[in-house]
């Protein structure tokens, strides 16, 4: 008898070790998650249904990750309750939460709060060196793709050049298509945003001379006023063979965001769970490798989640009060 107790008792150990690190506090769950992503084959949908099946996993929480249009669409999906969760990019996000969301115009959506940041998607400019231009001031007069229409360079490059009083002769492809444009001298620059290298960059720079750039000292200041949702960035030397400069520039970050009505606890526990995992998070999509603590600061308008604010206060950050 006491053999078999033992032989109980440690099998009962032995699931306590290997079982998922459940939260303890779970006053207020709900029985399922739904966290909306974008389409499939975007890094949305593999970050986003990764990090379900790791909550899944880790919290004992049934999290899935849903289809949908995207940031524009996430962020209503969660301001209306539709989704407790949702991937986003701030810019969207800051329409949405100053009532300019294309989606839902006049709607201020209030009820979003920030979890973690995930990764960011920087804006940079490619030229054939033979065109002599070096900055987008010289894109003044200028024929220049901005990607495809409707996405995120091709909503916030004119924007961009708006702001800086630049007037271009903008027009909409997909980056395969801008590049071949370039190439060919259908068109002067190509002004595009996607984590860096960009695949189709690389690909010109190695068969053309070219020039790559993002904004100037003058440019970069400017910018950041007209768009609070951008953070600064500076794609580093090297990044692009043949290219040993740094390129300033801005960016625009990926924010995990809840409704202001998720439990606390769990929030923060999801907060947690993305913070204090890098390697898994990695494993889930390169990307991840921006989903740091230290990232924190590229959310400037959205207020966390007061779950997400502990675990942040926990690691010695102090969050300010409009961010609260």
């Amino acid at each position: 008898m006491n053999m078999l107790k033992k032989y109980l008792s440690a099998l009962a150990i032995a699931a306590t070790m290997t079982a998922p690190a459940v939260a303890q506090d779970r006053e207020g769950w709900p029985s399922e998650l739904t966290i909306g992503t974008a389409s499939q084959g975007g890094t949305y949908f593999v970050y986003g249904n990764g990090f379900a099946s790791y909550i899944t996993e880790s919290l004992g929480l049934n999290a899935t990750g849903e289809v949908t249009g995207g940031p524009v669409q996430n962020v209503t999906l969660v301001e209306t309750g539709d989704h407790l969760m949702g991937l986003v990019t701030m810019g969207p996000a800051y329409d949405a939460w100053t009532g300019k969301s294309e989606l839902a115009p006049g709607l201020e959506h209030k009820s979003i709060r920030a979890l973690f940041p995930m990764y960011q998607t920087p804006f940079q400019v490619i030229a054939l060196k033979s065109s002599g231009i070096t900055s987008v001031s010289d894109l003044a007069g200028k024929r220049v793709s901005v990607g495809p229409a409707g996405g995120t360079p091709g909503t916030y490059w004119p924007q961009f050049m708006s702001a800086l009083g630049i007037e271009a002769n903008i027009s909409n492809a997909g980056a395969s298509d801008a590049v071949g444009q370039l190439a060919d001298g259908l068109i002067d620059a190509f002004a595009f945003a996607a984590g860096v290298p960009i695949s189709a960059f690389s690909q010109l720079a190695a068969e053309q001379d070219v020039v790559m750039f993002g904004l100037s000292e003058a440019e970069l200041p400017k910018v950041l006023e007209a768009f609070p949702a951008m953070a600064p960035l500076t794609i580093p030397a090297g990044t692009y063979a043949g290219h040993d400069y740094d390129q300033p520039t801005v960016a625009l970050w990926n924010f995990a965001i809840a409704h202001q009505d998720m439990p606390e606890s769990l929030a923060y526990e999801i907060t947690r769970l993305a913070m204090e995992n890098p390697d898994r998070m990695v494993q889930i999509h390169a990307a991840a490798s921006e989903t740091l603590v230290e990232n924190w600061d590229k959310n400037t308008f959205m207020p966390y989640h007061p779950g997400a604010v502990r675990y942040f206060t926990e690691k010695g950050i102090t969050i300010p009060d409009n961010l609260k």
